[in-house]
């Protein structure tokens, strides 16, 4: 490698800075990802894969280095794909269990920052129900690289539409088309607007943020003088600590994650349209439904109960996510956790989305975030903090390509993926849909809670409530119809 390469650094954006810089030892900057696969992968062909497709996004060969004074790009002049795709085996029964188990090790695992901030590994053992022969594919990559939906296209680079490769050009275009009008693109239109404002707005809320929170009357003016994204700063810089709960509290260093039997999608799509809202608002509903249940099996309070999630928000076209980088703001939504009925607690999600796609929360978020990222580490801290009290959770929704996807020619069988939680936060809601199936995934603080297992599996259940009110209702209205149309008869009879 010539010398001038080697030693090429590049500055890296205020945003992608940020990201760096909120590592801490109780959430680690890591978005994770899980490939499940039909059969059992070939190594020599994965690191051939990487080395023609992944690497050929010339910021993996890149560490980050950080500064005082701001953070780089610098090529890796040791760069070795043994150390970045590695191999391992699951003990036991190599199952669904043993996965989780390694996934939260590896969630709880930091990254090396001597190297690149990305790993894979191979695990070739895998046999869930006693079906062995096949291999899973876990990948770390730290979020200064890029946001989830970049690295959605990162992933959809490496894969092809069949097992002989010949149709990897078209993938990513036949599903950025196919994807077009989805919940991201109709999140994306108003919040992308005013971008320059809200970076403006960050640098100046980055400021005066203490002041805010103790000055309702300084945020009241900023209000009324600041325009329409100034009232949104306001209203996010006022809003109440999130309750104490058990997802909300001092965190550890363990990770636990798990993932719920997948539902099919049409059958999503379906209860959606009959009950007036959409996909997302019925995933939603549900994971607050889970989470519900979990607090009343504990035995904690849920009357009443509100908690927040910050939802990432897409702040560029889906077909610029190749380029890698974060560009996407957080919004604030309110999950429902005290309303006990199923169908109550679907509306008023659904009510809570549609005033977000109004706001200009995300773009606001995002001008934030790139004022944290040139500010002094003190200042960070303070920010940070003053935004993961607000929220519990963070909760990512994904839609995927609807078509199965082959990796170094195999099948990939399933996909799931967690998002890193910042600050204070300590649980992550994944949802994604691949292939005709809708996945959902949970990654907890181990201090927090135990084991997700339980949580998870409710997801499906509080599906099945729903089903069950919407066949009720068509039961009711076939009833009202049978009866209309009997009594229409009688009085035909007597005329």
């Amino acid at each position: 490698m010539p010398a001038a390469l080697r030693n090429a650094r590049e500055a890296m954006s205020k945003v992608d800075t940020a990201w760096l810089r909120m590592e801490s030892p109780t959430n680690l900057m890591m978005i994770t990802g899980v490939l499940m696969f039909k059969e059992r992968l070939d190594l020599a062909r994965l690191k051939q894969l990487f080395e023609d497709r992944f690497l050929a996004y010339r910021r993996f060969r890149q560490k980050a280095v950080d500064s005082v004074r701001s953070a780089q790009w610098e090529t890796d002049a040791d760069f070795d794909m043994d150390w970045h795709v590695r191999v391992a085996a699951l003990p036991g029964n190599a199952d669904k269990v043993e996965l989780e188990r390694f996934v939260s090790e590896l969630a709880s695992t930091p990254l090396n920052h001597a190297k690149p901030l990305w790993q894979f590994h191979l695990v070739d053992n895998y046999a869930p129900n006693g079906e062995r022969g096949r291999s899973v594919l876990v990948a770390r990559i730290h979020h200064c690289y890029a946001d989830g939906m970049a690295l959605v296209q990162v992933l959809l680079s490496l894969t092809d539409a069949s097992p002989s490769e010949k149709q990897h050009k078209e993938l990513a275009k036949v599903w950025l088309k196919r994807d077009q009008g989805g919940v991201l693109k109709r999140l994306l239109e108003p919040a992308s607007a005013g971008l320059s404002k809200a970076l403006a707005l960050g640098e100046m809320a980055l400021d005066k943020s203490s002041e805010l929170v103790a000055n309702p009357e300084l945020a009241a003016a900023l209000a009324k003088d600041g325009g329409e994204i100034a009232r949104e700063l306001a209203v996010a810089l006022t809003l109440p600590d999130d309750p104490p709960t058990a997802f909300k509290g001092p965190l550890g260093q363990a990770k636990r994650v798990a993932w719920a039997e997948p539902l099919p999608l049409e059958e999503v799509k379906t209860i959606g349209k009959e009950l007036g809202c959409t996909v997302n608002d019925v995933l939603l509903a549900c994971a607050a439904g889970a989470l519900r249940g979990h607090l009343r099996e504990i035995g904690d309070p849920v009357d009443g109960l509100t908690i927040r999630a910050t939802v990432p928000v897409n702040l560029r076209p889906l077909e610029h996510a190749k380029k890698l980088g974060n560009h996407f703001g957080l919004v604030f939504l309110d999950l429902p956790i005290g309303e006990a009925n199923p169908l109550r607690r679907l509306e008023r999600v659904a009510a809570n989305m549609r005033e977000l796609k109004k706001s200009k929360q995300a773009a606001l978020t995002f001008g934030l975030l790139s004022a944290v990222g040139m500010a002094p580490a003190a200042i960070q801290r303070v920010a940070l903090e003053l935004f993961s009290r607000k929220a519990s959770t963070v909760a990512t929704n994904v839609p995927g390509p609807q078509m199965p996807l082959y990796l170094a020619g195999c099948e990939v069988d399933e996909l799931m993926f967690w998002v890193p939680q910042s600050g204070s936060i300590g649980m992550g809601l994944s949802i994604l849909s691949y292939n005709g199936n809708v996945y959902f995934g949970l990654i907890v603080d181990g201090k927090r809670v135990r084991d997700p297992e339980p949580i998870v599996q409710r997801f499906a259940r509080e599906f099945d409530k729903l089903v069950l009110i919407t066949l009720m209702e068509d039961w009711e209205r076939e009833i009202a119809a049978a009866d209309a149309e009997a009594t229409l008869a009688h009085y035909n009879s007597r005329s």
